[in-house]
């Protein structure tokens, strides 16, 4: 699912207090010759709040089901993300399908600045100081894959520094 990205480090779910934050259901309809057959899908995201996060799809007759069925495809796709003193490390664009997101550091006391979808990936990450800007589709599936997107390119200056085979004070000071 990752594939795409360089430093991408998934992250076993077991030993970690994992928080679940629904981010959206939608109740789908099938139409028999018997009648309609309703169903519901469950987008879900969980995070320990300290850097690792993931999102889930989850679709069943029963909305409680369809839930649980997310949490457990949350849980199997977890990646660590690169914060910089309960913020990021640096701004980044995301894009997925027709959803873009812009997501920017702020200054300590500022919050959570972002809608519905984005907001949930972020607290679920752990960012306590952000700015951000959805544009584009508003569907909840779309906007949370870019926020991913987004997230998944960030890099710590750790990151950067052993890349350039610099020593961290370099990558600051040129």
């Amino acid at each position: 699912m990752y594939q795409d990205y360089k430093n991408v480090e998934l992250v076993k779910p077991s030993g970690l207090d994992l928080k679940d934050r629904l981010v959206g259901v939608q109740r789908v309809t099938k139409v028999t010759k018997g009648g309609r057959a309703f169903g519901f899908s469950a987008i879900v995201v969980v995070g320990d709040e300290n850097g690792v996060v993931g999102h889930g799809l989850g679709k069943s007759k029963e909305v409680a089901e369809a839930i649980a069925k997310a949490v457990e495809d949350a849980k199997k796709n977890l990646v660590r993300i690169p914060l910089h003193k309960g913020t990021l490390p640096h701004e980044q664009k995301g894009k997925y399908s027709g959803a873009r997101v812009f997501i920017l550091p702020a200054a300590p006391g500022t919050g959570v600045i972002a809608g519905g979808a984005v907001r949930a990936v972020l607290e679920a990450v752990g960012v306590h100081d952000v700015l951000s800007k959805s544009q584009g589709s508003s569907n909840p599936h779309n906007v949370v894959k870019a926020t991913f997107d987004a997230l998944l390119q960030l890099r710590s200056a750790e990151t950067i520094a052993k890349q350039r085979g610099i020593s961290l004070d370099k990558v600051f000071n040129g």
